[in-house]
């Protein structure tokens, strides 16, 4: 018998671009610009992935990790 495990689907990942995020997530938005992310209004950032804007601005692994949990967190609150 194989044993299935149940995965919970993120809403926003890494790999979510900033357009991605803006379009799908306007509420999370507050928690970018918390965070010091302020790439909103930055014409790069719509193809950029939220790894990838967390590390310009200088996160490690682990505060990337905390900021996609705080922006699931907030998804699940809708």
């Amino acid at each position: 018998m194989k044993k299935t495990t149940k995965t919970k689907k993120q809403n926003i990942s890494k790999n979510t671009t900033f357009a991605e995020i803006m379009k799908k997530h306007p509420e999370s938005v507050n928690i970018l610009f918390e965070s010091g992310l302020h790439c909103i209004g930055c014409g790069m950032a719509m193809h950029e992935t939220l790894e990838d804007g967390c590390k310009a601005h200088g996160m490690n692994r682990k505060q990337i990790d905390n900021l996609i949990k705080k922006l699931n967190t907030k998804e699940k609150e809708k």
